[in-house]
C-alpha cells in the first residue's frame, strides 16, 4: 500500500517537473517511503511504548537520540515489520534498559562515558556518515559536514549524560549514544545485510570506467 502511494507521488512529481531523471526520481521514491512509512512505525512503536509502561521515556528518547542519528545515520532494515521492530527496540528498549541498569558510582559512570566516547569517536571516524545504497552521501563537502556533527552532537550528549541529575534519562543518553554508534558499525550492516551507499557508488563508478 506504501509503495503504490509512493509511486503515484513520484509519478505526479515527475510530469510536474519532466527535468528529474529516472536516477533522481528513484531517491525521490526511497525518501517518499522513509516519511510516509515512519508515521504508522512511529504510532505503533508509541502504542507498544504505551502498552509497555514506558511511553513518557520512549519519547525523551527518541529526542534524545535523533541528533546524533540524524547526522551520522545507520544502516535500515529491510521490511517494515523489521522496520517496526528495529525502531521499538531502538527506543522502548533504550528507555527499559536505563530503568533497569543502574549506575551508581561516578568513577564506573564517567570510565563507562569516557570509553563510549572513545569509540564512538573511532566508528564515527572509520563510518560516519553510514548512508544507504538508496540514498547514497556522495557529496564530500556534505559527507565532511556531517561527520563533523556526528563528533559534535555525540560528544555533546555524553557531557550532558554526566551533569543531568535524573538517573534514568542519564542512562538513556549513554546507552543512546552507544547504540547509534553501534547502527553506523560495518558489523552490523553485514548482520543486517545493508551497504554502505558511498563505497556502492564508487564501486559502480569504477566498473562503468
Amino acid at each position: 500500500m506504501i509503495e503504490k502511494i509512493c509511486n503515484y507521488l513520484t509519478n505526479k512529481i515527475r510530469k510536474s517537473m519532466p527535468e528529474i531523471t529516472d536516477e533522481r526520481a528513484e531517491v525521490i521514491n526511497y525518501g517518499l517511503q522513509l516519511v510516509i512509512g515512519e508515521v504508522p512505525k512511529i504510532f505503533i512503536m508509541l502504542l507498544i511504548a504505551y502498552l509497555l509502561g514506558v511511553l513518557k521515556l520512549s519519547i525523551i528518547s527518541f529526542f534524545i537520540i535523533m541528533p546524533y542519528r540524524t547526522f551520522a545515520g545507520g544502516f535500515h532494515l529491510k521490511t517494515h515489520i523489521g522496520c517496526i521492530v528495529g525502531t521499538t527496540l531502538f527506543y522502548c528498549g533504550n528507555a527499559m534498559l536505563s530503568q533497569v541498569i543502574v549506575i551508581e558510582s561516578v568513577l564506573v559512570k564517567v570510565t563507562l562515558i569516557f570509553a563510549i566516547w572513545v569509540f564512538s569517536m573511532w566508528m564515527i571516524k572509520l563510518y560516519a556518515p553510514a548512508d544507504t545504497e538508496n540514498v547514497p552521501i556522495i557529496s564530500k563537502k556534505d559527507r565532511k559536514f556531517k561527520k563533523t556533527m556526528s563528533y559534535i552532537t555525540m560528544t555533546i550528549t555524553l557531557i550532558v549524560s554526566l551533569f543531568i541529575k535524573n538517573q534514568v534519562i542519564s542512562n538513556m543518553l549513554i546507552f543512546g549514544v552507544l547504540i547509534e554508534t553501534l547502527a553506523i558499525t560495518r558489523f552490523m550492516y553485514i548482520i543486517t545485510k545493508n551497504k554502505y551507499g558511498y563505497e556502492e557508488y564508487y564501486k559502480n563508478e569504477l566498473q562503468k570506467a
